[in-house]
Order: structure tokens, then sequence, then C-alpha cells
């Protein structure tokens, strides 16, 4: 008993922090050397642990601070590779026959993609035995980042190849900004509703999109599809404030009309105010439904066999 309460309050391992501080001087060594050497054939490398080591880290940290249940090591990793590239090929084909261009595609990528992540899901995960509602949040989070991951890789990639030719800064660029983001989007988003997933069919003793799953991924899926328009909607609210006739006649005919300083700087406070807000928004959903599992109670025991106790050697 003193053991079992001894491991229950140790601190959570910090593996996470050393992925994250290996990951970043493997990464700064390669692009070091790259420079230096013109080495082009470093470039791949660049671009994957570019892409990978901020969603492995966090994955990694949703596992040791989730105090899953039932999530082992090789689940998390099936989660993270399998969900992951489930997801984008799914995403890839829904968005490229089901989307066009309009002030509502935003939309439609979010519930597309938050749809194809909850399948990924549940297809990772249907073998387990019990489902709790962290372990949903753990395994949600690893699906969350393994999208991400190779998402940032294919973003990397399109900003490395330029009409004028490879630029390393551009790539760079990319990778520095999605990295700082990752913590807030696809992870954050598939971990809440990984945890409502998980917490209804724990409910119900099997998967079941009930009522609070819709709800759940509809509220995903709108918080995804701000974060995408955020810098659409940044440049609508400042021309609405601050255009000038010329801008509004020039949009009139179709065109997009060149912001000023002052417009560009409105637009960038705009965008990010806009992006903390969405993070914040989801961050506290994802707290209060971290709090609100540590208070559900446990699952009933087990009935003992009618003929007599479940273990035989008991008297």
């Amino acid at each position: 008993m003193e053991r079992t309460v001894a491991v229950a309050r140790r601190r959570p391992s910090r593996t996470w922090l050393r992925v994250l501080g290996t990951g970043l001087l493997l990464w700064a060594a390669t692009v070091a050397v790259t420079i230096l050497t013109a080495n082009a054939t470093l470039l791949p490398t660049i671009v994957l642990l570019g892409s990978f080591v901020v969603p492995v880290t966090f994955a990694i940290w949703a596992y040791e601070h989730g105090t899953a249940e039932e999530v082992t090591v090789p689940l998390l990793f099936a989660s993270f590779v399998v969900g992951g590239v489930l997801g984008i090929l799914g995403a890839s084909l829904l968005e490229s026959y089901l989307l066009h261009p309009s002030p509502w595609m935003y939309v439609g990528v979010g519930l597309i993609e938050e749809g194809v992540k909850l399948a990924a899901l549940m297809l990772v995960a249907r073998r387990m035995r019990e489902y709790g509602t962290r372990d949903g949040m753990v395994l949600g989070a690893a699906v969350g980042f393994g999208f991400a991951a190779f998402e940032s890789a294919g973003y990397a990639f399109n900003a490395l190849v330029t009409v004028e030719g490879l630029s390393i800064r551009s790539m760079l660029e990319t990778e520095v900004l999605r990295g700082l983001l990752t913590p807030l989007g696809h992870g954050l988003w598939t971990a809440i509703l990984g945890g409502v997933l998980f917490g209804a069919a724990r409910r119900h003793g099997r998967w079941r999109l009930d009522v609070t799953v819709l709800a759940t991924y509809l509220g995903v899926s709108l918080l995804h599809a701000l974060w995408d328009s955020m810098h659409g909607l940044a440049i609508a609210a400042t021309l609405i404030m601050t255009g000038a006739p010329w801008q509004f006649q020039l949009l009139e005919r179709g065109y997009l009309p060149e912001a000023t300083q002052q417009q560009d700087h409105l637009i960038t406070m705009f965008n990010w105010v806009g992006l903390a807000v969405i993070s914040l928004a989801a961050l506290l959903w994802l707290r209060a439904l971290a709090a609100r599992s540590r208070e559900l109670p446990p699952p009933p025991p087990e009935e003992p066999l009618p003929w007599g106790p479940a273990n035989p050697w008991q008297g």
C-alpha cells in the first residue's frame, strides 16, 4: 500500500523536456552544418526535425501528465503516427473533392479535419478494453500532434521550394512559427474531442456519438475554423474600422487593396489577439474537462459469479 501511494505521488517524468532540448540542439546543428557546407542532402533532415520535435515533445508531455489508465507507449506511438497519417490523407482527399473557394471554406476545413482525426482516433483505440476521459485526452492529443507534425512537414517543404529556387530562410521561418503555435492547435482540439468521446464510451460501454460528442465536435471545428480564418477576419475588421473609400471601391471591383502601414499594424494586432482568445478558450475547455474527469466516480466493480467468488482459490 505504501509503495502504491509513493508511486501515485511521484512527480511526472521530465522526458518531454529532454526530448525538446535534444531535438532543438540537433535541429540547430543540422541547420548550421547545412549553411556551412551547402549540402542539400541535409534539407530533409531539417524539415523532419523542425516539424516533429515540438509535436513529439507535447505528445510525450500529455502522456506523462495525463495520468491515463489504459494508454501504453505502443498505443501512443500508433496514435501519433498512424492516426496522424490517416488524418492527413483523409483530410487531403475530402478537402480536394468537397471544398471550393468561398467565405465558408474554413468552416468546411474545420469540420473535415476534426472529423478525420476523430475517425482516426476511434480506429487506433478500437481494441482498448476500458475507456476513460483522460485516456481519450492523451490519445486525442497524440493523434492531433501527429497530424500537426506531418502537416508542418508539408508546409516547410512548400516554403523551401520557390520559383526562385530553394529558400532555406523561408523554410526555417515557417518551421519556427508553426513550432511555436503547435501546442495551441490540432493537439489541443483533438485532446478535447478525445476526452469527451472516451467519456461517452465509458458511460455507454461502447463507441457512441451522442449529443455531447457531436456538440464537442462542432465546438472544436468552430475553434479550428476561426483559427484558420483569423488573418482574413483581422483584415475585414481593419477595413471596417479604418478603410478608405478607394479601398472599398477596389473591393467592389474584386481587388484586394493594399493596406497602409497603420493598417498593417492593426491587422497584425487583431490577428494575434484573436489567436490568443481562441487558444485561451480551448485551454480553459480542456482544463474544465480534466477537472471534471477527476470528479467522476470510478467504474463499478465486477459482479462475482453466481456460483462463488471470482477467484477459485478464495474461501
